[in-house]
């Protein structure tokens, strides 16, 4: 059955917002059991596609999919030890650097603008550290949508969240992380265009931001550890 809500889903049978029938009426059409409805809604729930809401308007409505979900999966497969920070890093320089070039070859003077604005943003005074991440890693996530490849963004964006996760686990301050300007190399070649010099400043920037990541796995995993419930 949840297989069948989630192909109605995916083929837009329903539209992010709207509310499904109620157990009744699901388990009426379905010819099951409510009890196998209620699995049925948990599993879509568990993966993303729709949320439970509790009261007299609540129910279960149907989300916008994001990548969001797939970033909290990647979370918790560092947090159970199953990926590592290097091997993080190790895919950020592997998908990264193509994801400019594409950038590079796709920029109109709307991106370049939205590119310039976020550069800008990084300068602002910030009150939080997740605040100072999010701010970033504005640039990445540009980049990710002007590649003109869902499945890179896909990888990109859950990727960029679990550096997030990691960064404000350690509680490092991200001016040291990741200083104020890494992103102008990138973003000028990005604007003019130059799809190899764009692939080559990300490179370099992966690399210089990964070795600063890397040289706080040790305290990361030190505070995992004294985080995980006993």
């Amino acid at each position: 059955m949840a297989e069948q809500l989630k192909q109605s889903i995916l083929l837009g049978h329903f539209e992010p917002g709207d509310r499904l029938p109620s157990e009744r009426e699901l388990a009426s059409e379905f010819q099951v059991s409510r009890v196998a409805v209620r699995e049925a809604l948990r599993a879509l729930e568990n993966s993303g596609f729709i949320i439970t809401r509790q009261g007299i308007t609540g129910g279960a409505f149907i989300t916008d999919l994001t990548f969001q979900h797939l970033a909290n999966a990647f979370i918790d497969l560092l947090l159970a030890d199953k990926i590592s920070i290097p091997e993080l890093h190790y895919v950020r320089r592997l998908i990264e650097p193509d994801v400019a070039r594409l950038a590079a070859m796709r920029i109109t003077p709307e991106y370049a603008e939205r590119l310039r604005e976020a550069v800008k943003f990084e300068k602002v005074p910030v009150s939080s550290i997740a605040e100072e991440v999010d701010g970033k890693t504005v640039v990445h996530f540009i980049l990710a949508e002007m590649c003109g490849n869902r499945f890179l963004e896909a990888l990109v964006r859950p990727v960029l969240g679990l550096s997030k996760k990691i960064v404000e686990t350690i509680e490092e301050k991200p001016h040291i992380l990741h200083p104020a300007g890494m992103h102008h190399p990138i973003i000028e070649v990005v604007i003019a265009g130059d799809p190899e010099k764009a692939a080559k400043a990300m490179e370099k920037h992966t690399i210089e931001f990964g070795k600063n990541l890397m040289r706080m796995e040790k305290t990361f995993l030190k505070k995992k550890k004294i985080r995980k419930p006993s």
